[in-house]
């Protein structure tokens, strides 16, 4: 396996650095108007070249890597005449070539405002969802985007509140912190799915993830182990956050933040060349975070680091460094779990039980430390004018140590009146390590008139577990008005861990390692038709480990294939598409009941676990880009599920067998618009349908409890007002609805239900030349609602933060 990685890394990396650098030149300048004032957002070109950049808030441009030669410079904007000028490079010159426009300020901006494209939220394209360049037009897979602009205007933080924007996706348990498994869980086509990616590798962050490096947040829907495996992916998808880059000129943004809840925060953003040349270049983004809790108890502070280099020694060659480190300490979210069926307790929905929203029900210290540290590095490099070869390496660290505060709901002595039974399941210097490798090569050429795009990758995964839990049960106590929680405290537990043995200890220990070769192609037949066909073959080594007992080691080789259809019926505007998509799961070996004895179990080797999706639908992008549209219907079978024995012999010795299927359909809309000048709209609806079809008879036809809400919508509307009024000012509202969310649902057990919610939020801002004043309140009508599955979490009332931005 060592010569495997060695290999990818000689390809990838000491390879393309034999290749000589030419020397090549910049040309830089600045843009004003007729007035003296810096022209923003004009366009600079070489006529009749590829090479361009758009002017900053101080006018001023860079083109870099010019090759030696005469050229035309253009400046241009839709609605504005263009103004050229010739000028001769040398090599390795570094050149300046100033422009003065015929307008003025005011007319400049107007014919910027009314001639250009105001979609402001709109992605229209993605390099990680298919692993090559590919409009979402072209693309036979649904994704949906959430950029940076959407982001600053709502006040997000988050990638927790960042996917309340995205279609059909519900957030169903808040992160822990734990390491390993302590990120948020989602939910999306009926399936869980944690946020593990980033720039389409490992990144997984364990505690709540910053929003202070985020370029865009990409779900990419569907089974999708075919591009990125199954081990980081779930069958309804998954999330990959795409960070942002160096640029070429000085600047950035420093801004404060303040609320309710004890809520302060200070994030900076800093970008500089730090050569003459600008070919290292180097971007840093930071937060400092601390947030109170709506509750009686409780607190997070977060502070995140995302520093990344970028070093360019010649055209063909680009090399970057990243780093994210994120360090968190954390009282434990209130999770309620459920010992019993919920009629037990005389409800059968969350806001039937007597429990008090406020009261976080223990007292204080019970703080855990958590650490997430990620490293990445790229190495990019032009073979040729129609490949390119790129290496990827990532290796993320996750560390926890402390208490995590558990709640069980039972039915208590005194009718009407139910109990808490309060307990804690800690970690001790647990960690969890995963490293990946990955080697792309993208083509783009034709086969006589036909046009290919293709990558082909070479990838291995290392998953190195060391986990330590361990808890013990503090007490039991009524839920009362008048009692005294704060019993329940960090003092206390660590003195019944010094007077005593934890209840229980589980050690999850273990390696797992995965070799993948995958091919993936886009055909174009004609300029309006294309195919997509990939296949995936990985080998999946698990050596054993533990998981509370030893568990054994197996081996196998899994195969995922893909395939996809387009068809453009008016190019460039509107696309018909239809896919396959297939992804899989390795579960290890199983207790099966032995048909020969009826007093032993054998153990099996399990097959693979699979899913298959079909999906249909249409994309548009029209009224020049003001409209974006996704409307898709998926079908998801699973099969191979592991399920208890229906022999009630097998079932009583707890046998298993491997005939269990569900089922997963649904619709998804996503609407990124832009109806009139100063309106821009983001909305979402997505209806999901999950059933267990083949299960043991207490759940057979039902919906799973995982399943989340089937019923899903966002919205987001921002208006801001036309600079004739009061330029820079803008509002936006919003927010989300999910439906009644089903956490037991069975026979034995019945149904109790988190109840549908509406959720509201609003945001105000004022822009001035550098700086920009801000200010949102979430939740805004103070509905109490809970997410979950299998358990049920109250979260945020009501809350107010302003934010000032300060921009150089």
């Amino acid at each position: 396996m060592r010569r495997f990685i060695k290999l990818y890394v000689f390809i990838g990396c000491f390879l393309p650095l034999a290749a000589q650098a030419q020397p090549v030149a910049t040309l830089q300048g600045n843009v004003t108007t007729s007035d003296g004032n810096p022209a923003e957002a004009v366009t600079v070109s070489l006529k009749g070249k590829s090479q361009g950049a758009i002017t900053n808030d101080k006018g001023a441009y860079t083109l870099s890597r010019v090759k030696a030669g005469t050229y035309t410079v253009q400046v241009s904007a839709v609605g504005l005449k263009t103004a050229e000028k010739v000028i001769t490079l040398g090599q390795g010159e570094n050149a300046s070539l100033d422009f003065v426009l015929a307008e003025n300020t005011a007319q400049l901006q107007e014919v910027i405002v009314s001639g250009s494209l105001t979609n402001r939220f709109a992605r229209t394209s993605g390099d990680y969802v298919s692993k090559m360049p590919l409009k979402n037009l072209e693309n036979p897979q649904v994704y949906n985007s959430v950029g940076k602009e959407l982001l600053k205007e709502q006040l997000v933080f988050s990638v927790d509140d960042a996917l309340r924007n995205a279609p059909g996706v519900q957030r169903m348990w808040e992160a822990t912190g734990r390491a390993g498994d302590g990120g948020g869980y989602y939910n999306t086509r009926g399936f869980i799915v944690q946020s593990q990616l980033r720039n389409g590798l490992a990144g997984n962050v364990t505690s709540d993830i910053d929003a202070v490096n985020l370029e865009k947040l990409e779900t990419i829907k569907g089974p999708s182990a075919t591009l990125f495996g199954s081990a980081l992916t779930s069958y309804g998808g998954l999330i990959n956050r795409v960070t942002k880059k160096p640029y070429e000129t000085f600047g950035g943004e420093v801004a404060v933040s303040a609320g309710n809840y004890d809520f302060q925060r200070v994030s900076a953003d800093v970008n500089a060349p730090l050569t003459k040349n600008r070919n290292l270049l180097l971007r840093v983004n930071t937060a400092f975070t601390h947030q109170g809790t709506f509750q009686t108890v409780g607190f997070g502070r977060n502070v995140a680091l995302a520093p990344s280099l970028s070093f360019r020694p010649s055209e063909r060659l680009s090399i970057r460094l990243d780093a994210e480190m994120y360090r968190s300490e954390n009282v434990g979210k209130q999770i309620l779990f459920f010992y019993v069926p919920g009629y037990t307790l005389g409800a059968t929905r969350a806001d039937q039980l007597a429990i008090d929203y406020r009261n976080s029900y223990m007292g204080s210290g019970l703080t855990q430390q958590s650490r997430s540290t990620n490293l990445f590095g790229q190495v990019n490099y032009q073979i040729s004018p129609s490949f390119t070869s790129s290496t990827n390496i990532s290796s993320s660290h996750s560390f926890s140590n402390g208490f995590g505060p558990y709640f069980y709901i039972i039915p208590g002595t005194t009718p009407g009146v139910n109990n808490l039974v309060r307990a804690d399941q800690s970690t001790r210097n647990s960690t969890n390590d995963v490293f990946e490798v990955q080697q792309l090569f993208n083509g783009d050429f034709h086969l006589g008139s036909l046009r290919n795009r293709i990558v082909l990758g070479l990838d291995y995964l290392h998953v190195n577990a060391n986990q330590l839990f361990f808890g013990s049960t503090f007490d039991t106590v009524p839920i009362a008005a008048d009692f005294d929680y704060s019993k329940f405290n960090g003092a206390a537990l660590t003195a019944l861990y010094a007077s005593k043995a934890p209840d229980f200890t589980y050690p999850v220990t273990g390696i797992r390692e995965t070799s993948s070769a995958f091919v993936s192609d886009v055909l174009n037949l004609t300029d309006k038709l294309s195919i997509l066909a990939a296949l995936r073959v990985d080998h999946f080594n698990n050596k054993g480990g533990t998981e509370g007992a030893a568990v054994a080691g197996y081996q196998q080789t899994a195969f995922s294939p893909k395939f996809g259809l387009v068809y453009q019926p008016v190019k460039d505007k509107v696309s018909l598409f239809a896919n396959y998509q297939n992804s899989f799961n390795n579960r290890g070996v199983y207790n099966a009941y032995d048909v020969t004895d009826a007093d032993s179990l054998t153990q099996r080797f399990a097959k693979l676990e699979q899913a298959n999706q079909f999906e249909a639908g249409v994309k548009l992008n029209t009224f020049g880009g003001r409209l974006t549209t996704t409307i898709s219907y998926y079908d998801i079978q699973v099969k191979n599920i592991l399920r208890t024995d229906p022999n009630p012999l097998a079932a009583a010795r707890f046998a298993q067998t491997q005939d269990g299927s569900q089922t997963s359909r649904g619709v998804e809309l996503d609407v990124v618009a832009n109806p009139v000048q100063g309106l821009n709209i983001v909305g979402g609806f997505s209806y999901n349908d999950s059933r267990l079809v083949r299960a043991s008879e207490d759940v057979n036809g039902r919906r799973p409890t995982t399943a989340s809400s089937p019923y899903l919508a966002n919205l987001w509307v921002s208006y801001r007002l036309p600079g004739y009024l009061i330029n820079g000012l803008g509002f936006g509202i919003g927010g989300n609805y999910a439906s009644d969310n089903k956490i037991q649902n069975s026979v034995s057990q019945g149904v109790f239900t988190l109840p549908a919610y509406t959720v509201l939020n609003a945001s105000a801002f004022y822009d001035l030349k550098k700086i920009r004043l801000s200010v949102k309140v979430d939740n805004f009508t103070n509905q109490r609602y809970w997410i979950g599955y299998t358990t049920m979490n109250p979260q945020k009332l009501r809350s107010f933060v302003g934010n000032v931005t300060y921009t150089f």
